[in-house]
């Protein structure tokens, strides 16, 4: 039991996603695999950093502790120091350059925002910027921080935003994030059950990549 507490402090954890905010990208009731060396090698049950392995990149999907609360969250990295990121009416810049999108259509209704949580319309789109694209989802007539002001990202900060946009507790609201808080990279599902169909195996995510 003591290896296994290591293991999942220092080298690698799993996850349950708890709530929408990911949607479409990861779904409630997914079981995530974290590699905790994905960037840093930290002293077992700290936050303290004892060596760079590589650094964190834009687009990846990470874990990190709230600044604001200390809860573990899980969302997409967007900018990186020296970054200066803005938002207008739901479209993202980054350094001066625009995200594009693309409508598509959703995957599945498993993929959408359950309606027990949200019952309005939903539009998803694919997100690019560079070489970079993945599925967001918006949500027109639910309240949300849709636009602000260009920040330039801090010397060892990053900002997080969940794809699903307007249903994501984020940097929008909770500040950037600090490397050391940063926990690991989530690339792999291990597998996933669906709570709304009496946690039915949704056999086509086990073992899938994000």
């Amino acid at each position: 039991m003591l290896g296994m507490v290591f293991v999942r402090s220092a080298l690698a954890d799993y996850y349950v996603v708890p709530t929408s905010s990911m949607y479409p990208t990861l779904l409630e009731g997914d079981r995530v695999i974290c590699d905790r060396l994905a960037y840093d090698v930290k002293l077992p049950f700290t936050d303290v950093i004892l060596k760079h392995v590589s650094d964190p990149q834009r687009g990846d999907v990470v874990t990190f502790t709230s600044p604001e609360d200390g809860v573990r969250l899980i969302k997409r990295l967007v900018a990186l120091p020296g970054d200066v990121v803005e938002m207008r009416e739901e479209k993202l810049f980054i350094n001066g350059v625009a995200a594009a999108y693309e409508p598509t259509e959703p995957r599945s209704d498993d993929h959408l925002t359950p309606k027990r949580e949200y019952q309005g319309q939903q539009l998803v789109y694919k997100e690019r910027l560079g070489s970079l694209q993945h599925e967001m989802i918006v949500m027109p007539e639910r309240e949300a921080l849709r636009s602000f002001a260009p920040v330039k990202v801090p010397e060892g900060e990053y900002m997080m935003l969940g794809d699903n946009r307007d249903n994501s507790r984020d940097s929008r609201y909770i500040g950037l994030v600090k490397r050391e808080l940063i926990t690991g990279q989530v690339k792999r599902l291990m597998y996933s059950l669906n709570g709304d169909r009496y946690y039915s195996p949704r056999f086509d995510r086990f073992g899938a990549k994000i």
